[in-house]
């Protein structure tokens, strides 16, 4: 993307009342994030995929990454995924970690609100899909209970 657009676009988000824009084009995706501060912008270039033969041989795609085995908890809103309640303090779960269904298991900052975001289902916690302070979307992964 051109870098006078995307500047361009970097201002129009910082002087409106939007707080997130993302844009996809043919040379790649741009999400625009506007926080406290200046907006954060996330560039993921396009993957362009190229079949050359080497040496009588074809190229393969490569395969796409297995879905996680278990039971994924989505994010129920757009928001700031948060491990614990503070900074500095414990995380509210681990790896490992056995939930009861109804335990809290992370919060998601929306709009200066913070909401808790429960287990749906009772488990172990196999992996956790999100970093801490991390942006969601809604139904975004953010851990595999089993």
């Amino acid at each position: 993307m051109d870098l006078r657009k995307l500047k361009t676009l970097i201002d129009l988000v910082s002087e409106s009342n939007v707080s997130e824009l993302e844009i996809t084009e043919a040379e790649g995706k741009v999400r625009i994030v506007k926080s406290s501060g200046a907006p954060v912008v996330m560039h993921q270039p396009a993957v362009a995929m190229v079949a050359a033969p080497v040496a009588g041989v074809s190229a393969v795609a490569e395969a796409a990454p297995a879905a996680p085995v278990g039971h994924a908890v989505k994010s129920p809103m757009v928001g700031t995924f948060y491990r614990s309640a503070s900074p500095g303090a414990k995380p509210f779960v681990e790896l490992g970690t056995v939930v009861k269904e109804g335990e809290t298991i992370c919060i998601i900052e929306a709009m200066k609100i913070v909401n808790e975001l429960e287990a749906d289902k009772a488990g172990s916690v196999t992996r956790i899909l999100s970093e801490n302070g991390q942006a969601v979307e809604y139904g975004q992964p953010l851990f595999i209970i089993e």
